[in-house]
Formats: structure tokens, sequence, C-alpha cells
């Protein structure tokens, strides 16, 4: 999932840069992608130590996700009344609660409540975050440091299954580990249950951004028309226009899409092609959030020379074909075709995301709070895996892929943007904004 829909453009004063604000930032974004994406490896662990079904392993990830459903339109408006900072540090307290919680009580259902106040925190900090960036940034710096914290985002999905991987083989070594960091883990992790130990990192880092929080001196901010939550009134008339359901759909079918294949590619191995999910269920799992964000930088080419509706067809076509040889395929190709899709989805959400906003002439900060709402699919997709995977076996399972993945390929063919994204081709074969207005002067 994508940190970011298009960053906005301003015409106030250019404030003053703070290159220690924005790199405070970035990390917040870091840390919340560790948080957010660390799920997908651990769930055959969590299948085999709590001895669940697909479907109960489902509601872990059903319950972080819905999290972001129920509260990215709240956070919008009570960080409207109470600012920034306050959200901030309540954000990554109540992170740090539903980390400290699991840590301390491995249990099937600590685990479902932990990941929902844990995703609850995650929401807040999404809504926060953007327009604090653009203010510390500065406007016209705005899209450069919004890229930038893409990048960071998508190299804490990258790192997160490493760090579980190194983290479980130290601590389940039959000597102590050296390490004082590991050896102080060691004694508070249950023997059988070493994955625990992330619970433990994670509520650590919650506890120290909460301290850099309060600390930190934060700018006032000043939120653009497309940051603004909006009136009850708007979200009303908003969500009588179809077309409006038809883009949240298009979110809700793309996170789903992409935590389905997160979620479940690393069980899948495991039980199709009996690859260790530690080893090699974990790299595959962080191949496809490295290759998701080396797909973002092939889009940004592509989006260039190409009308957004055909790149996003390209490109999902092709993850439908990686889905494909993925589920069909023997196990040397499954390993490689489900990160794949990872490097083809990377367009999806910035595509859809503008293709909505494009589609309707105003409100669109309440507009993109629906849409941000539609991260709850992410929620929903994994848990109707999980449960036809328990009724058909989880490659059935995974064929309702094909479905969510089917309805992003529409959006393809019946988007009708307002304005479509400007290509190379068209810089060329049109004057410039300020030759049309010497054109108009002579």
């Amino acid at each position: 999932m994508t940190a970011f829909p298009n960053p906005s453009t301003s015409t106030e004063p250019a404030r003053p840069r703070s290159y220690s604000l924005v790199g405070l930032i970035l990390f917040t974004f870091f840390v919340i992608s560790f948080l957010t994406n660390i799920l997908g490896p651990l769930i055959p662990e969590i299948i085999d130590d709590f001895g669940l079904s697909l479907t109960l392993a489902a509601l872990l990830p059903f319950a972080f996700f819905m999290a972001y459903g129920v509260f990215s339109i709240p956070a919008g408006f009570l960080i409207e009344r109470v600012g920034e900072k306050p959200i901030l540090i309540g954000a990554f307290g109540v992170a740090y609660v539903g980390a400290q919680l699991l840590a301390l009580f491995p249990h099937y259902l600590v685990a479902v409540g932990s990941l929902f106040l844990i995703g609850s925190g995650m929401a807040f900090l999404q809504v926060a975050v953007n327009p604090l960036l653009r203010v510390a940034g500065g406007e016209e710096h705005f899209a450069f440091n919004a890229t930038l914290g893409q990048l960071c985002f998508g190299l804490a999905s990258f790192l997160s299954p490493l760090v579980y991987a190194y983290l479980v083989w130290n601590l389940s070594q039959p000597e102590p580990p050296e390490s004082f960091w590991l050896a102080l883990l060691d004694r508070v992790v249950p023997p059988e249950l070493p994955w625990i130990s992330l619970y433990w990192m994670l509520a650590a880092i919650s506890l120290l951004m909460m301290g850099i929080m309060a600390l930190v001196r934060l700018p006032r901010v000043e939120r653009t028309v497309e940051e603004r939550a909006g009136r009850l009134a708007i979200y009303r008339q908003l969500l009588r226009q179809p077309l409006v359901w038809l883009f949240f759909l298009g979110i809700f079918a793309y996170v789903g899409s992409e935590q389905g294949v997160a979620n479940w590619t690393s069980e899948f191995l495991a039980r199709y092609h009996g690859y260790d999910p530690q080893t090699v269920g974990a790299r595959a799992v962080s191949s496809f959030w490295g290759l998701m964000t080396a797909g973002t930088l092939l889009g940004l080419v592509l989006l260039k020379l190409l009308d957004s509706r055909v790149v996003l067809r390209l490109f999902t076509l092709a993850a439908l074909g990686c889905l494909t040889a993925g589920l069909l395929g023997p196990g040397p190709v499954a390993r490689w075709a489900f990160p794949l899709i990872g490097l083809f989805a990377s367009v999806m959400w910035p595509v859809v995301f503008s293709l909505a906003l494009n589609s309707v002439p105003a409100h669109h900060g309440a507009f993109s709070g629906i849409l941000v709402t539609g991260i709850a699919g992410g929620a929903v997709v994994p848990l109707i895996i999980g449960v036809l995977g328990d009724l058909l076996g989880l490659r059935g399972g995974l064929c309702f892929l094909y479905l969510t993945f089917g309805y992003i390929l529409s959006v393809s063919f019946w988007a009708r943007p307002l304005i479509s994204n400007k290509t190379i081709w068209q810089q060329k074969s049109s004057p410039s904004p300020t030759e049309r207005i010497s054109a108009s002067d002579g």
C-alpha cells in the first residue's frame, strides 16, 4: 500500500524548509510501512503456532486494515480540530499499546485486538504526516519529498521480512546470542514463539517515536483544499454519485489485491511447494515489496510516455499473467511469479487515485478521504481468500484475485478523466502557457 495520494499544488508563499523535520517525517513513513507490512511473512508462523484455520489467520490482517476503514475520515476531522502534534503522539501511543500487548500476551485473540490498535494508529499517522511534509519541506518541493517518502515506504516494506528472518533465525539457535539486543530479546521472548520478538521491537520503536514527537517542534499546517476533510454535507453529496463508488471500489480492489498477495504468498509457497517460510517465504515477500518500489520508478517514466489508462491496462494484464504463473507453475516459477506481481501492481494506486480525482470537478479533499477509506479492502480481500481457502484450498482462494485485478483492469476502460496525464508528446506538440499568453498578447 502506497503512502501518498497525488501531491497537491499550492499558491501560498514559500516557507523556510526544515531538513531535519523532513528527515523525521521520512523516517515516520519508514516506521508506518514497517509496522503495516510485517504481517505477511508472519502468517505461516502464526497459523502453525496458534493452530489456526486460513479463515482465522485472515482475521489478523482484517483487524489491522479495517482500522483504516473506520478511522481514515474521522482522523481528518480530529486533526483539523486539535492539530498534528497531539495526533502524532497519540497515534504512536496507540501503536505502542497494541504491540506491547501482543509481546506480553502472545495469544490469538490478543493478536486480533493488538493489530486493530496498531492499524488505528497507522491510520491517524497516514492522514497527519502528508500535509506536515508539504509544510516542512516547502510547497514547491512537495512532489519531490513525497517521492522520497514513497521510496522510504518501499524500503521499509522490503526490509521488514528480512528483519523477521534475521530475528527468528538468531533466536532459534540452541546457543545464547552474543549481541546485547538479541540477548535481551532472548530473555523476554518465548522460545517456541521467536517471531514475537518483532512486536517487542515494534513496541520499542513506537515508544521512541512518541518521545521524539513530544520533543520536536512542529510547524503550523494550513491545509490546502485537497487536504481538508470537508463538511458532512459534501460527503453526502459525493456518495450520491455512482462514479465516486466506482473509484472507491477501484482503491478497495487494489489494496485488497496487494495485501492478498503479500499476506498469502509465504503460506502458499510453504503449503504447495514445501519452501521454508523463514527463508524462502520471507525473501519472496521482501522481493514483492522491493519490486513494487522499483516498479514505481518504471511507472514514473512510462507515465511521461503513455496515457495513464494505457499504463494501468498493460501493468494489470502483466500482473494477471504473473498471478497465473504463480498459481499454476512449479515451485521455482511460483517463488518469482508472486514477487513480480509487485512490480506490476506498483502503478495501480497512484493511477487509480489520480484518475478518480481528475474525474470530478470539486471537493477533492473529501473525495480523497472517501478513497483512502478504500484501504479497508486490505481487510476484506485477504479474509475472503482465507474463507475460500478453507473451502477450496489456498490455490482456489487466491483465484479470487482474478476478480479484484479484473476490476482494476476495467477502470482502464471506463475511466473518463476531465484532465489526462500530460506526456512528453503532448508537451512537444502543444504550446506552453507562456507561449499561449504571448500569442494572445500579440
